[in-house]
């Protein structure tokens, strides 16, 4: 009798498995919704939404370029330096013009993605260690360019990128959702991506197969630094002003927590954008339902830690098992 519980019981486990596995994220996100519908007055609103929308673009970003990393196996823990990088640039340019102020931005904060491919794919860093290393310096350097100091960004081109919207949809929206839609592209579509996905599932067979193993890495830190810098620029648009001490302050959490809730594992050798994009507004979601019901801000963080925790315990199949 007992033999025969057991039996039927695991494949239903193991059912329920696989539809958290692949749909969790997306499930959940339609709990939340639901929940909201009935006890959190005017969450339904459409300006509601669109703050919701334009608070999550800066994370999104971030997330987009971990994802690209976390599918090699790696991670990335400075992209919050990047974002401050960025923002210490910023007014140093903004005289030339919105154009080439953005563009010496993100290169600024390609610079940091050189030095972390570098470390990785040629010197043989650990990944974790070459960011930790970034994530401190590069936040000191920005300080360092800004003298500690906020500074005020009153160009009017910043500033409509920040605040302004096109037919009701927020420029920062509209970037994202193409920079989404490019790294689907990326991932899905090129050899890049491909090979991508390949050195995350095993290196050592990416290598022996002859692929470009330390050329893909560096420019998978390249990117993510890149998008990182774009998420910087459109904090500093946001906020009217460069502020390095605190921009991107813990958003690797964040982004970390985007990626691995959307499916992406930690082991390498996929990468979902999809996924990815609903990690992030799982994570935002979650925040301002907590926010409009008076929940202090140290719940939201504390709830981050628990989602990656059961995320990756879902993805390693251990959850429902002794």
């Amino acid at each position: 009798m007992t033999q025969a519980s057991v039996t039927v019981s695991m494949p239903s486990r193991g059912v329920v498995l696989g539809i958290l596995q692949k749909y969790g994220v997306y499930i959940a996100i339609v709990v939340l919704l639901i929940y909201n519908l009935f006890f959190t007055p005017n969450f339904f609103a459409i300006d509601n939404f669109r703050t919701q929308f334009v608070q999550v673009v800066p994370v999104l970003i971030v997330a987009l370029g971990m994802a690209l990393v976390i599918g090699t196996e790696g991670i990335d823990l400075s992209v919050g330096a990047v974002m401050a990088l960025a923002a210490a640039m910023i007014p140093l340019y903004i005289g030339y013009g919105l154009v080439p102020a953005v563009i010496i931005a993100v290169l600024a904060g390609c610079v940091i993605g050189v030095a972390n491919g570098t470390m990785v794919a040629l010197i043989g860093v650990q990944p974790i260690v070459a960011t930790l290393s970034l994530m401190v310096a590069g936040r000191g350097i920005a300080l360092l360019i800004a003298n500690e100091q906020l500074k005020s960004v009153t160009d009017p081109g910043i500033l409509a990128l920040g605040r302004d919207s096109l037919g009701g949809v927020p420029y920062s929206v509209i970037v994202a959702v193409v920079l989404v839609a490019a790294v689907a592209l990326l991932v899905n579509k090129t050899t890049f991506g491909k090979q991508l996905i390949a050195i995350g599932g095993s290196r050592r067979a990416a290598e022996l197969s002859g692929l470009p193993v330390k050329r893909i890495l560096l420019l998978t830190y390249v990117l993510a630094a890149g998008l990182a810098a774009v998420a910087g620029v459109i904090g500093t648009a946001r906020l009217g002003a460069s502020v390095p001490s605190t921009l991107g302050n813990l958003i690797e959490l964040s982004a970390i927590t985007a990626v691995v809730v959307g499916g992406t594992p930690l082991s390498g050798g996929q990468v979902k954008v999809i996924g990815t994009v609903a990690g992030a507004l799982l994570l935002q979601f979650i925040s301002a339902t907590l926010i409009k019901h008076n929940v202090p801000d140290a719940y939201s963080q504390i709830a981050q830690a628990v989602i990656i925790l059961f995320a990756v315990y879902i993805q390693r199949g251990k959850v429902f098992t002794k």
